[in-house]
């Protein structure tokens, strides 16, 4: 079977019928969502912006790499450096405090830069959320149970958007391209939007598959070094494959 009949079963009954309002006036509510979101991070297609300099901002630069890594890093090594292998504890309140005080320290500097401090609040009160809950039971592996339930919503959000036929990149790209749903009549866009949601998804899934054995654990050190790795590094790249696909399919005019 092909590729195309594989992506055209997987496309909804009213696909091929009469468009249905209101589930494409959603599509157009969310679709201008996320493409206002890729915009704010630098995935705009009709930019004529190299590949390097779009995964750069969409890690936010310096000041994006260093707020998402330094945290997880500071709890790590005080956990590591106060871990007592007799009693098998570590000073989790002093791990918890320092990160989530790195991370507080990130938010008001952005504040008083007046610089975009959205998803930095977002990810303080994440943040300090996950540490009250690992405060609260005493186990330091739950400061890690945010980031498991953000990765099944993201990953499970991606994978239904696809096999339901209404990928989310092709929902925002259609926006930042101004064609809406338009991108759904043609099989080659559809295609393509298929496989980057499920490449997404499958980062997703990755994640829990590798992280959740070393939760159930109780491994904090090697929970939170793996976390880490399969963070920036394992986006990054991703972000590159779906901008080049994207551009692939919407080249840039001639000057």
């Amino acid at each position: 079977m092909s590729d195309e009949s594989r992506s055209d079963d997987l496309q909804p009954p009213a696909a091929a019928g009469s468009p249905d309002p209101a589930r494409n006036s959603a599509s157009d509510l969310l679709g201008a969502a996320l493409g206002d979101a890729a915009k704010r991070a630098g995935l705009d297609p009709a930019s004529d912006a190299s590949t390097g300099h779009v995964v750069w901002r969409a890690m936010g630069g310096w000041r994006g790499i260093l707020e998402a890594v330094l945290p997880g890093v500071v709890f790590i090594l005080v956990w590591t450096l106060t871990y007592d292998p007799g009693t098998k504890q570590a000073n989790l309140p002093l791990s918890l405090g320092l990160s989530v005080g790195l991370a507080a320290v990130f938010t008001i500097i952005r504040l008083i830069q007046h610089g975009p401090a959205g998803a930095a609040i977002g990810g303080l009160i994440a943040t300090a959320a996950a540490a009250a809950l690992a405060l609260f039971t005493g186990r330091g592996q739950d400061n890690f149970l945010w980031g498991f339930a953000t990765n099944i919503a993201y990953g499970s959000a991606f994978l239904v958007s696809a096999l339901i036929g209404w990928s989310l990149i092709g929902l925002a790209v259609g926006f930042l391209m101004s064609e809406g749903t338009a991108w759904r009549r043609d099989k080659r866009k559809r295609r393509v939007f298929f496989w980057l949601a499920i490449a997404w998804a499958g980062l997703f899934a990755l994640r829990l598959l590798i992280q959740l054995p070393l939760y159930f654990a109780g491994d904090v050190a090697a929970l939170g070094t793996v976390k880490l790795i399969m963070g920036l590094p394992l986006f990054a790249p991703l972000v590159a494959v779906t901008w080049l696909a994207v551009r692939a399919l919407y080249p840039p005019a001639p000057k």
